[in-house]
Formats: C-alpha cells, sequence, structure tokens
C-alpha cells in the first residue's frame, strides 16, 4: 500500500511526489523536541534518556498534530511515540463530565492496562487524569470515573462501546485518537466498533494508527479515517530482528510433556502457549504440581485474576506463564528471553504475534516451537510464510541439547499447592494429555466416561506412533 508520506526509514526522509507536506527529520534527542519542561523532567527521573527510533521518527510530526502511521512490532517504543505527543497536545485543558478529549484504543485489557502504567507519571506531570475502561471490570466504577471529568480516556473497543451506548461517555470532543495494534484488533473482530469510535470523535482531530502489518481491514480504517498521514516504518519484522533466535525442536509425541516440563523448569522466566483454556488450566496445575511456579492466563480468568498473575509473573513470583493466544496480545515483560509454542501457531501472524513477547526494545530472545514429525512440514511452511528461517533440532527429554537450547532442567517434584509429589515426567508411550494441539481429537471428549477417554486417546498414541515408525 502506497501512502503519500511513507518515509520508508527511521529517519524518515523526503515526501514522496504528490504531497502537500514534508515529513519532518527524525528527534536526535527528547530534549529537542517542543514537550513541555514536566515531560522532559519526568523522562529524566525515570531514566529515558534517547528516542527509540520509532519515537525519534514519528513524534516531530505527532507533536505537529499530523495523522500519523506507525509500522512496527511490539515492543518498539510505539507508547510514548503516540503517548507523548497526545498528552503535551491536551495539556491544559480540561474535560467535562462524560466528555474526554483524548482517546487510546487498545485490543486487550492487559495493554490497557500496560499503557495506562506507561504514561500516567507523565499524565500526572501535566495534570491530566486519565481512565482505563475495560471489560472484566466493575462498569459502574468506570462510569463514575467518567462523570467526574478525565481528559484522557485508554480503553477496549468492546466496554468503550458499552459506554458510549449508555450515553456515560461522549466522544464528540476527543480531538486526538490512537489507535494501537490496530492489526490485532481487528482479527479480534473489532473493526465495526473501532469504526463506530472513528465515526464520533471530532471529525478534524488527529488520529494516529499503529499496527504491525497492513492487512485489508487495517488499509481500510487508514484510507477512511486518517487524513494526509505521514507513515513512518521504523522496526523489522520478527523474522529479521538480529537479537531473536527461532528453533524448531521436533519431539516424539508422547515425550512432549516432560520436554515442555523441563524447559518450564528453567532458570529464568518462559511464556508458553497453548491453543485452549482447559489445556492452559490442566498444564498449569500439572507445573505448580511438579515444583514449577507457574500461573495460568485466558479470557475465562476475572480480570483481578489476570491483573495478579501478570504482576506475580513481572516481579518474579511465578516464573512460567501459561497463556492462550488471545490473552497474551500486547503482553510486555521485561527480560523475557523465552518464549515457547508448545502448541504451534497455523498462522504466520499468530507467530510474529507471539515471538514478539521476547527481544523487545533491543534485548535478546529466543522462540522455540515443539513439533511432532507430522507436523513439520505444515510447521516449516507457516514459518517460511512468516519470514522466518529457524533451526531445526530433534530433542528427547534430559538431553543435553535441549539444556543448551532452552535451558532445561528437571523439576523438583516437589507440590506447591499441597498434595503428593510428582515424579519426573517419564519419556514413554502414555497417553498426552493436556497438552493437545488445535488438531487433537482427545479434545472435549465430556460424556463420556474417563476409562473410555483414557483408552481412545491411548490406542490414537499407538497409531500415531505405528505411523511414525513406519514412515
Amino acid at each position: 500500500m502506497k501512502h503519500p508520506h511513507d518515509s520508508g526509514t527511521a529517519h524518515g526522509g523526503p515526501a514522496k511526489p504528490g504531497s502537500t507536506k514534508p515529513v519532518l527529520p527524525p528527534a536526535a534527542s527528547f530534549a529537542g523536541l517542543e514537550l513541555p519542561v514536566e515531560v522532559l523532567r519526568t523522562l529524566s527521573g525515570l531514566g529515558v534518556r534517547d528516542p527509540f527510533p520509532i519515537q525519534a521518527a514519528t513524534l516531530p510530526d505527532a507533536l505537529q498534530g499530523r495523522d500519523v502511521l506507525g509500522r512496527g512490532r511490539t515492543g518498539s517504543g510505539k507508547t510514548l511515540a503516540y503517548g507523548l505527543p497526545l498528552l503535551t497536545r491536551t495539556a491544559g485543558r480540561r474535560a467535562e463530565s462524560n466528555r474526554p478529549l483524548a482517546l487510546i484504543l487498545v485490543p486487550t485489557r492487559e495493554l490497557a492496562e500496560q499503557v495506562t502504567q506507561a504514561l500516567a507519571p507523565y499524565a500526572e506531570a501535566l495534570r491530566l487524569r486519565m481512565v482505563t475502561v475495560v471489560g472484566g471490570m466493575s462498569i459502574g466504577r468506570q462510569v463514575a470515573a467518567l462523570r467526574q471529568g478525565a481528559e484522557v480516556v485508554v480503553a477496549t473497543p468492546g466496554r468503550l462501546h458499552d459506554l458510549v451506548e449508555r450515553n456515560a461517555c461522549r466522544l464528540g470532543r476527543v480531538r486526538i485518537t490512537v489507535l494501537d495494534e490496530a492489526d490485532q484488533m481487528c482479527d479480534l473482530g473489532f473493526l465495526p466498533q473501532v469504526a463506530g469510535v472513528l465515526d464520533q470523535v471530532h471529525p478534524d482531530g488527529q488520529r494516529m494508527l499503529f499496527s504491525a502489518t497492513l492487512d485489508r481491514d487495517v488499509d481500510q480504517l487508514v484510507r477512511r479515517y486518517l487524513h494526509d498521514p505521514v507513515v513512518h516504518s521504523v522496526d523489522p519484522s520478527a523474522g529479521t530482528v538480529s537479537t531473536m533466535e527461532h528453533h524448531v525442536l521436533v519431539v516424539h509425541g508422547p515425550d512432549r510433556y516432560a520436554v515442555t516440563t523441563e524447559i518450564a523448569a528453567r532458570d529464568g522466566r518462559v511464556l508458553l502457549f497453548l491453543d485452549t483454556k482447559h489445556a492452559v488450566d490442566q498444564f498449569t496445575r500439572h507445573l505448580r504440581a511438579s515444583g514449577v511456579h507457574a500461573g495460568a492466563l485466558h479470557s475465562g480468568k476475572s480480570q483481578p485474576q489476570r491483573t495478579r498473575t501478570l504482576a506475580q509473573f513481572r516481579n518474579g513470583q511465578i516464573t512460567v506463564l501459561v497463556a492462550t493466544n488471545v490473552a497474551a496480545r500486547g503482553l510486555h515483560v521485561d527480560g523475557l528471553d523465552l518464549v515457547v509454542n508448545v502448541d504451534p501457531p497455523t498462522d504466520p501472524k499468530d507467530y510474529v504475534h507471539r515471538a514478539g513477547r521476547t527481544a523487545r526494545a533491543g534485548e535478546s530472545g529466543s522462540v522455540v516451537t515443539l513439533v511432532s514429525a507430522g507436523r513439520r512440514r505444515e510447521t516449516s511452511r507457516m514459518m517460511a510464510e512468516a519470514g522466518i528461517e529457524p533451526t531445526v533440532t530433534k530433542v528427547r527429554s534430559g538431553e543435553a541439547e535441549l539444556s543448551r537450547i532452552t535451558g532445561a532442567k528437571a523439576p523438583s517434584g516437589i507440590p506447591l499447592d499441597g498434595g503428593p509429589a510428582v515424579p519426573r515426567p517419564k519419556n514413554s508411550n502414555a497417553p498426552f494429555r493436556g497438552l493437545g494441539t488445535s488438531k487433537d481429537p482427545s479434545r472435549g471428549a465430556g460424556g463420556k466416561s474417563r476409562k473410555a477417554g483414557e483408552a481412545r486417546k491411548l490406542a490414537e498414541a499407538r497409531k500415531a506412533a505405528l505411523v511414525r515408525r513406519n514412515g
């Protein structure tokens, strides 16, 4: 997709033919920008000294009130890239009851809380009131906060739609609107709500849209709602991040439980992706019974539970976060150096998103995908579409090669929540429970007896082993 002001690099560059305004040069430092002294003082106090590439590229244009289309993967520093201009250009104004002046729209509750926490020090320095409105929390309290007045609202599309419908939030005076992770909002089916919001904000206001990809739905939003946008593409895809390693570990099916458990027992934090809420809960229970400090994150958890689990993961109380794909969208954890696709994604966009949880903001990290021999070709095709060339290794539990790549080690086997100790998982042909893929026919056996279900899973495991032996 061509846009009139696509800079194409981190350094801005000349405007394309036909454009009416030049792209401003990148900022060498925060001090050289037209930022309030309160913001500069807060940046210094928080140890934020030099702008990341996407901040250096977009801040000059955004501070001038230009519409901005920022293309870059998560973890590139986008929050301050749009947050500082939004707060700076809103400073000095006062919102009336139920009538915010600026809006940040994000796909998930977790990302909404992250954005609020990241921008809160600067908002406080500028004496701006922020309100976070997300599902899973008391809508009554959110209504009350909006009634008291808030200059800036950070929201998920569903809850904001509910508040607008109740007339508790009126968007006509919103002059700065940010869509963060726009591609993920569209992937989650929020396009109608997002379009509805943009139809209600002030028509002459500033819009900033940030997205890792520009698919059809995102392109539709850009063309319909952004006016003469300047485009900055400053951050590489996950496939070209030099500090990120990609590994495919080919694991014998019955050994995958033991392999995953040993990876989870490593020193240091790890994020494990599984396909279903049931599998996440089941494996988390197994890990805790094995002595591994693990927590579960999925959409079936209440928002207070999700918030508490993320806080414990960030502060080190739990070292393993077991999550579904949707729950971990937009998740940022400093120093997370290993992501494991226990259930391989089938969509290359999902792979890129999961991979983006590590190697953020210049840090290093590894992405490990566990596959059976039977799914190796399918996974290789998906990763090729994502632009990834992984290192492929056959591994077994307890082997040095597995430890070399992931830091895997045997768990203590001492349960954390009471109950009997769990022996170290063994490489055997026992049925593989709780970590099936989305294609696993053993899921959803409700209604049948446990004995019948286990017999069926055992038969399937033996059949799969027979197929592998016969090539």
